[in-house]
C-alpha cells in the first residue's frame, strides 16, 4: 500500500492572523508506506532499485541481536547491497548521541539509510541523514526554536527506509526527530517534512517479540496520538500562517485529512489493542495495531498533539523509583530523560493524564470528544453535549482499568508536592501545548496534574 499526497487547504481567514501574519495555505504530506507480513525482506530490492551503493543500517544494541535486523541484513546481502551497521543508537536519544550518529554518517559518505527499530532509532537516523547531507550546518541550525534556530531544510537528503519494530511512535511517517538537549535538560526536536522517511516498511511479524506491557504502553501512545490530533486547534485557527510552504510547521492543527487518519487509527485501537496485549500470538490484532501506529503517525505528524504529550515530558522526567515491567535498558536514567524512556514508558506517561485533559478540552469541541468516546465504546445516545468531556474521561478510565494501568500519578510515585515541578516542566513545551484547543494557565495545568493523581 502506498500513499504520497500533498493536500492544500483554503487560505487562513481567522482575524487573529490577519494583522500579524501573512495569510497562507496549509500543507499536509502523507508518507510512502508498504505493509505486510514479511515485507522487510524487500528492503534490499528497494535499495537496489534506488541504485544504492553504500548503505548505513542503524539500530540499537539490543535489537541488533533480534530477527528484525537479521532479516533486513539478509535482504541486503541477497541483493548485493554494500552496507555498514551502526548499532550504537541510544534508546532515548540525546544531542550527544545524535552527534555521534551524525559523525558516523558524515565519515561514511552513505548514499542511503535503513533504520530498524523504534522511534529512537528512526529519529536518530533522520538526524544523521540531515546533517550528513548538510555538513557545514551547525547542530542548532535545524533544531526547533526557541532552543535552536529552526531553519527550513533546503538541502536534498538521501533516501531513508524506516522499518518500525514497535507499534506506537509512528516515526516512520513523520518529519520529526526528538531528543534530549543535555545542556538545558529539556526535550526538543527537529521538525521538517524534509526529514520524513522515503519509505516505511510496516512488517507486523516484528511485533510478535514485544512483551504484553510494551504492547500496551505503545498502544497508549497510538491512542493519544489519535485523540490529541483529532482535537487539536483547527488548522485555520493556528498561528502563524506562513505564506511560503517551506516555512510552514509540520504540526498544522487538525484538518480534514489528518482527521481521517486519526479516527481510523482510533477505531483500530478500540477493536484490537486489548486483544494484542492479552494474546502475544494474536497476529491479526498485533498486525492491526502496527498499522494503526502508522495511521495515527500520519494524523499527528501533520496535525500535531497537545496537552497529554506536553504534560508527559516532566512526568517521565521527574519520576524517582518507578520501574516499568517488561522493559530492558542498557543505560542509567538521567533526570532529564523524559520521553520514550524504558524506565517510564512514553505511552504510559501520556495516557495517565488523558481523562483530566479531555475533560478540560471538551468545552471547545464537544462533538469531537463525544464522537471519540463512542468509538471507544461509550453509549452516547442519551449523552448531553455539555457532558462530552466527562463521558470521554469515564470511557478512558474504563479502557485503562481493563488494561491494568497504574491508578494515576500517585501510583507511580508522585504526590501533590510534585505538582509545581510538573507544571514548570510543562511550560516550555509550547510546540505542542499551544495546539491545545483550550488555552491553559499555570493554575489550569496544576489542576490537571492534581486531577490525574488518581484515575479510578
Amino acid at each position: 500500500v502506498f500513499f504520497a499526497v500533498v493536500f492544500i487547504f483554503p487560505r487562513c481567514q481567522c482575524p487573529t492572523h490577519s494583522h500579524t501574519y501573512s495569510q497562507g495555505n496549509t500543507s499536509m504530506a502523507v508518507s510512502n508506506i508498504r505493509y505486510g507480513a514479511g515485507v522487510t525482506k524487500e528492503v534490499g530490492m528497494d535499495l537496489q532499485n534506488m541504485g544504492a551503493k553504500n548503505v548505513c543500517l542503524m539500530t540499537d544494541k539490543n535489537l541488533s541481536k533480534l530477527p528484525p535486523v537479521q532479516v533486513a541484513m539478509d535482504s541486503l546481502v541477497k541483493n548485493g547491497i554494500p552496507f555498514t551497521v551502526y548499532d550504537n543508537v541510544r534508546v532515548e536519544p540525546t544531542d550527544a548521541s545524535f552527534m555521534e550518529a551524525i559523525e558516523f554518517a558524515q565519515k561514511g559518505a552513505f548514499d542511503a539509510y535503513v533504520a530498524v527499530g523504534g522511534g529512537s532509532t528512526m529519529d536518530t537516523c533522520k538526524a544523521a541523514n540531515l546533517y550528513a547531507s548538510s555538513p557545514h550546518s551547525d547542530f542548532l541550525d535545524y533544531v526547533s526554536a526557541p532552543i535552536g534556530k529552526g531553519k527550513p531544510v533546503s538541502v536534498p537528503l538521501k533516501p531513508l527506509i524506516a522499518v518500525p519494530t514497535t507499534s506506537g511512535t509512528g516515526s516512520e511517517t513523520t518529519g520529526v526527530a526528538i531528543f534530549d538537549y543535555e545542556h538545558l535538560k529539556v526535550k526538543i526536536g527537529i521538525t521538517s517534512r524534509a526529514i520524513k522517511p522515503t519509505l516505511g516498511l510496516i512488517d507486523p511479524l516484528h511485533t510478535l517479540h514485544m512483551p504484553a506491557r510494551v504492547v500496551a504502553n505503545s498502544g497508549f501512545d497510538v491512542l493519544c496520538h489519535a485523540l490529541e490530533s483529532y482535537t487539536t486547534l483547527p488548522y485555520h485557527l493556528r498561528s502563524p500562517c506562513p505564506s511560503n510552504p517551506i516555512t510552514r510547521p509540520a504540526y498544522q492543527g487538525s484538518n480534514p485529512i489528518s482527521d481521517i487518519w486519526a479516527i481510523h487509527a482510533l477505531r483500530i485501537v478500540a477493536k484490537y489493542l486489548k486483544r494484542a496485549v492479552r494474546n502475544p500470538d494474536d497476529l491479526e490484532a498485533r498486525s492491526h495495531m502496527h498499522l494503526a501506529s502508522a495511521f495515527a503517525g500520519i494524523g499527528f505528524g501533520n496535525a500535531g498533539v497537545h496537552l497529554c504529550h506536553g504534560m508527559s515530558y516532566p512526568i517521565s522526567g521527574l519520576v524517582k523509583t518507578y520501574k516499568a515491567k517488561d522493559y530492558n535498558v542498557d543505560h542509567p536514567l538521567n533526570s532529564f530523560v523524559i520521553c520514550r524512556s524504558p524506565h517510564f514508558p512514553h505511552g504510559l506517561s501520556v495516557v495517565l493524564t488523558s481523562p483530566a485533559v479531555f475533560t478540560f478540552t471538551a468545552q471547545m469541541f464537544p462533538e469531537r470528544h463525544l464522537e471519540t468516546a463512542e468509538i471507544l465504546g461509550a453509549d452516547t445516545r442519551t449523552a448531553r453535549i455539555q457532558d462530552a468531556g466527562l463521558v470521554l474521561a469515564e470511557t478512558l478510565r474504563k479502557f485503562l482499568f481493563d488494561l491494568d494501568v497504574d491508578d494515576g500519578l500517585a501510583a507511580v510515585g508522585y504526590s501533590k508536592a510534585d505538582i509545581p515541578a510538573l507544571v514548570k516542566g510543562t511550560l516550555p513545551q509550547e510546540r505542542v501545548t499551544k495546539l491545545a484547543p483550550r488555552p491553559q494557565s499555570e493554575e489550569d495545568l496544576a489542576a490537571l496534574f492534581e486531577a490525574s493523581m488518581k484515575l479510578y
